[in-house]
């Protein structure tokens, strides 16, 4: 069995230990860390992942710091809902994707890199897999990540508009 490594990621996994919650970080608008947020509210947040399966990998998670699902109040499960429906909308209009993962990773074991809940959502296509993929473990963009996120902000704020969300 072939393993894929993603150098990149694997610096990041090994420092973010000593520097705190990087979704913590990024919620209190630290400055050190590259804002990748495509829409926000009072509760939650909706960020490019920075290392992303496909284009237009988002994350939405709570300002607050959890970690359980569980500990989320139920008015935040229903912000988290909207949210989460928000951009499978916006995601359709703006990348026409075939389908969908959405999911959390909860713990390490589960493939969790980052102890702060998060959902994924991730835009998938037909016949995604490629030669660089295959031979290098790498996965061709085929947009940049300020690219994309120039254009979901300002199509999560034509949403808002047009749903009365704003």
């Amino acid at each position: 069995m072939k393993y894929f490594f993603n150098f990149e990621k694997l610096g990041y996994c090994k420092n973010k230990k000593n520097d705190g919650c990087i979704l913590c970080k990024i919620a209190a608008k630290d400055q050190s860390i590259e804002s990748l947020i495509v829409y926000e509210n009072e509760q939650f947040i909706v960020s490019l992942n920075l290392y992303p399966y496909n284009p237009a990998h988002c994350l939405i998670f709570p300002k607050r710091h959890v970690v359980d699902i569980r500990a989320l109040q139920p008015e935040e499960v229903y912000t988290l809902h909207t949210l989460e429906t928000m951009m499978i909308s916006v995601l359709e209009v703006q990348y026409n994707p075939a389908g969908f993962n959405i999911g959390f990773n909860m713990g390490l074991a589960a493939g969790a890199s980052i102890e702060h809940l998060h959902l994924h959502i991730i835009p998938r296509y037909p016949n995604e897999i490629g030669i660089a993929e295959l031979l290098a473990g790498k996965r061709v963009l085929v947009q940049d990540l300020k690219q994309t996120q120039e254009q979901l902000i300002a199509a999560c704020n034509e949403y808002c508009k047009c749903n009365k969300l704003v």
